[in-house]
């Protein structure tokens, strides 16, 4: 023990010597060093545990790994060089009254580093509950990216409480200045924050998500749904421009979703002659027995085929059904293929597809007293 002390004293020495007797410099330097030592060294037992925890994909122990290697380094450099500071103007003997503020920013380097790895925790955890979320649907991408929001704004309030706190800030007085602060902004900005409140609802109830096809009747507003924010919306349009619109807006008016259809609906009025009333039984027993048996229509749900009416031009049945599918593209194709088909039914029965007509019947007796005033005039 005593061999080792005197060794350490006889290094002491030789390093003050070699700073030319500098005392305070060789202190700042080996805090540095030391500092850097430590760095190094977590740096390199985070990133060996980050590989094999990556490599044996433990995705989640490995978001905590992942998300502490910035913060720790930012710990212990903040450290030592709060350290070195506080040890060189104790030395120097210069702007000694700055040592309190420093050794009160000292005791706040915690409360950063937790409030940083917490929102780089909640960042990982975010992209990873996403990936779940696209294969298990008791979870929404919606959801988990709004409870992601929260909790990173919950983190970066309470670090920058504790931060005021440690410099000697009233909590009670912030807290009784941020309501009545509150209050005022409140009126001073009552949009944005009626946006913000709407943001959350979306969050909340759900209406639609990232992805679906939106309309309402209310506004000039359809398009697919490209980014839920927390002031406004992002609706990519049919004709592929972007339409922004506030999220207080969609507390006063109404939402389509036709993303969530369970069905699409073909609802068709067709006429034939009035010629063919006498076949009229027969087609409409057709058609309703294609539609029947059609692979892409729906039989659960409502099926109606009747004769109508009676038209300006035609005798006027009409289809009430749904497809299976609710792909746009899809639904055409199958509305096209009914369509055809009933046409083929009235073919088959020798009757025909009614268009706009106009018989003119003319009275027999009309004709020949028209005639007799031909007849006299010429004489």
């Amino acid at each position: 023990m005593t061999f080792g002390m005197q060794s350490l004293m006889e290094l002491w020495e030789y390093l003050v010597m070699l700073f030319g007797g500098q005392v305070w410099l060789l202190m700042v330097t080996l805090i540095l060093t030391a500092t850097a030592v430590a760095d190094v060294i977590q740096r390199k037992v985070l990133s060996v545990l980050h590989n094999q925890l990556v490599r044996r994909e433990k995705i989640w122990l490995d978001s905590f790994v992942d998300a502490a290697r910035s913060p720790a380094s930012f710990f212990i450099w903040v450290t030592g060089t709060v350290l070195a500071l506080n040890t060189l103007i104790l030395k120097v003997g210069v702007y000694v009254e700055l040592i309190k503020y420093i050794t009160d920013f000292k005791s706040t380097i915690l409360t950063l580093s937790v409030g940083w790895f917490v929102i780089r925790l909640v960042q990982r955890l975010e992209l990873h509950l996403k990936d779940v979320a696209k294969e298990d649907d008791r979870l929404d991408e919606v959801t988990v990216e709004a409870l992601a929001k929260i909790i990173k704004l919950l983190a970066f309030v309470l670090t920058g409480l504790f931060f005021l706190s440690a410099f000697g800030v009233s909590m009670t007085g912030l807290l009784a200045f941020g309501g009545v602060g509150g209050i005022a902004v409140g009126f001073a900005a009552k949009d944005l924050l009626g946006n913000v409140l709407g943001g959350l609802m979306i969050y909340l109830d759900k209406p639609f998500t990232v992805g679906e096809w939106i309309r309402s009747p209310d506004k000039d507003i359809e398009g697919t749904v490209e980014n839920i924010g927390w002031r406004m919306t992002t609706v990519r349009t049919f004709d592929k421009r972007p339409l922004y619109i506030p999220n207080g807006i969609f507390a006063n008016i109404s939402i389509e979703n036709p993303s969530r259809m369970t069905n699409r609906r073909i609802k068709e009025t067709m006429g034939i002659r009035y010629a063919d009333v006498g076949r009229m039984r027969l087609i409409v027993d057709d058609v309703r027995s294609m539609l029947l048996n059609h692979p892409e229509i729906d039989t659960n749900q409502t099926l109606i085929v009747n004769f109508n009416g009676f038209g300006a031009s035609s005798l006027d049945f009409f289809i009430y059904t749904f497809t299976k599918t609710t792909n746009w593209i899809l639904f055409h194709e199958i509305k096209q293929d009914v369509l055809l088909k009933v046409s083929e039914i009235v073919e088959s029965h020798g009757a025909e597809m009614a268009f706009p007509t106009r018989t003119l019947y003319i009275e027999k007796d009309e004709v020949e007293t028209a005639a007799s005033d031909s007849a006299s005039e010429q004489r």
